[in-house]
């Protein structure tokens, strides 16, 4: 049974989602697969029964293969677009995600790929913050920069 909280609601979809924000020397690290021209944020959606620190530990645990704390919470972003892949291509999707900034192990090696669902490759890679590429979600090219300690709010209304 799928838990993830990413349901329909009349003609869109409501996906939750967290993010994880690994900076290392002036680089973030990101997921690109080949089939996307842009890369984004290590994370994903939250499963039912999760609170979004849960969900948060389990996905850096399930894509980089290694245990890592929560620092702190950085920005909840809430985000009205149109989907461009699958079914849900073309079709409004409200998502609220949550994003954490995570203490790195002196120890972290980057080892692990992961995969999506249809079986396309995954890889993780620094990406400078001044970079040209590319990331989602966009606000990580400004708000890194500078960061602070406040939760902020981002809104980004595509329709």
């Amino acid at each position: 049974m799928n838990k993830d909280m990413c349901v329909r609601c009349g003609e869109g979809v409501i996906n939750i989602r967290v993010g994880a924000i690994i900076i290392k020397d002036d680089k973030i690290l990101m997921v690109k697969n080949n089939r996307d021209n842009y890369y984004y944020s290590v994370g994903g959606r939250i499963q039912f029964g999760e609170t979004a620190e849960d969900a948060i530990l389990r996905e850096v645990r399930e894509e980089l293969g290694f245990e890592m704390e929560i620092d702190r919470l950085g920005f909840i972003k809430e985000a009205y677009f149109y989907g461009t892949v699958g079914s849900d291509q073309e079709r409004l999707i409200y998502e609220p995600a949550f994003y954490y900034y995570m203490k790195i192990p002196e120890d972290f090696e980057l080892e692990n790929k992961t995969f999506l669902e249809d079986g396309t490759p995954e890889y993780l890679e620094w990406v400078p913050l001044n970079t040209d590429k590319i990331i989602y979600p966009e606000f990580f090219k400004t708000e890194l920069k500078n960061p602070t300690k406040e939760i902020k709010h981002i809104v980004a209304d595509e329709r």
